[in-house]
């Protein structure tokens, strides 16, 4: 998995191609397409057809009928803002890693007792970040976190240098990339 994985909302499905190669000329080869537009399911499936070499997710997947659905496009990862049962379940069953978000003790305990270990911690700038997912590493050693949320290029060295960080996550990281692009 990338340690930077953007958040990507795609709101019209002629956008997924030029986002995409934003990111790859930024040297991010991941995206999480988010499932909360008409079209997410769709911008999955032409993304994991246009760049087979990138890492493609579905964000935003709340029940196991999305879930199914991000998987029939494509989607090599899913991610949640909370922990569903029955999307790890589905999950599970596919082989596909499920980053499921977890911010206090009981969601984490949770997760492990369906063998998930690695957790989105989101949102993390209002969660307390670092400092809150070093005082949860304590109890839970063998959990890594991918804090979303208040992310971007001023403070992601500080983030990544702590080893409970699998990888980071969030929006701003498009829009760097895209801004970079048009320059």
């Amino acid at each position: 998995m990338d340690r930077i994985i953007p958040v990507v909302v795609i709101k019209d499905l002629k956008d997924t191609e030029p986002t995409l190669k934003a990111l790859k000329a930024g040297g991010i080869n991941c995206a999480e397409i988010t499932f909360r537009t008409a079209c997410a399911e769709d911008a999955i499936a032409l993304a994991t057809k246009k760049f087979p070499d990138m890492n493609i997710g579905a964000g935003t997947v709340v029940n196991a009928e999305q879930c199914n659905r991000a998987l029939n496009a494509g989607a090599k990862f899913i991610v949640s803002p909370g922990l569903s049962e029955d999307v790890a379940k589905v999950c599970k069953e596919n082989g596909v890693s499920y980053f499921p978000g977890c911010v206090t003790p009981t969601e984490i305990m949770r997760a492990l007792d369906l063998g998930i270990t690695v957790v989105k911690f989101f949102p993390s700038n209002v969660y307390g970040g670092l400092k809150a997912m070093k005082a949860l590493s304590g109890p839970f050693p063998q959990v890594k976190f991918i804090p979303t949320g208040g992310i971007d290029s001023g403070n992601i060295d500080e983030y990544l240098a702590w080893d409970k960080i699998y990888a980071v996550g969030g929006s701003s990281f498009v829009k760097e990339c895209l801004e970079k692009c048009q320059k």
